[in-house]
C-alpha cells in the first residue's frame, strides 16, 4: 500500500514562495505518475502539476513559470516549489500517485486516475 504524505504548507503573503513535499512509501515498483491537487473552499479539486518517472512533466496555465516539481527518485519525495504566490492560490493542497510510468498531458487531470492520495497541507497566500 502506498502512502503519502505531504508537508510544508503555510501562510505566506503574496509574493511569497513555499516548498510543499510529499513523502512516499510502499512502492511495489520503480515507476509513478505523481501530481499535485488543490481544493479552495467551495470549489472542486483540481489538478495543478505532475511529474512522472521519466521525467516528464505537465501543469495547469494558472501556474506556469511560478511552480515547480521534482522528484528524488532515490528518497521517493515529490516537491512542489511555488513562488510569487497570489490570494488564488489559497488552497488545501494534496499529493496524489498513481503506479504507472507516465501521467499523460491529457490524463494528469482526471481525478479518478490517481489511486492514492496524501492527508493535504493548507496553503493560505493573505494579500
Amino acid at each position: 500500500q502506498v502512502v503519502l504524505v505531504e508537508s510544508g504548507g503555510g501562510s505566506v503573503r503574496a509574493g511569497g514562495s513555499l516548498t510543499l513535499t510529499c513523502k512516499s512509501s510502499g512502492w511495489t515498483r520503480d515507476y509513478y505518475c505523481m501530481a499535485w491537487w488543490r481544493q479552495a473552499p467551495g470549489k472542486e479539486r483540481e489538478a495543478v502539476a505532475a511529474h512522472d518517472s521519466e521525467g516528464a512533466k505537465y501543469s495547469i496555465n494558472a501556474v506556469k513559470g511560478r511552480f515547480t516539481t521534482s522528484v528524488d527518485k532515490i528518497e521517493h519525495r515529490f516537491t512542489l516549489e511555488m513562488r510569487d504566490l497570489r490570494p488564488e492560490d489559497t488552497s488545501l493542497y494534496f499529493c496524489a500517485a498513481i503506479q504507472a510510468s507516465h501521467c499523460y498531458a491529457s490524463e494528469f487531470q482526471e481525478r479518478v486516475r490517481y489511486e492514492y492520495w496524501g492527508q493535504g497541507t493548507q496553503v493560505t497566500v493573505v494579500a
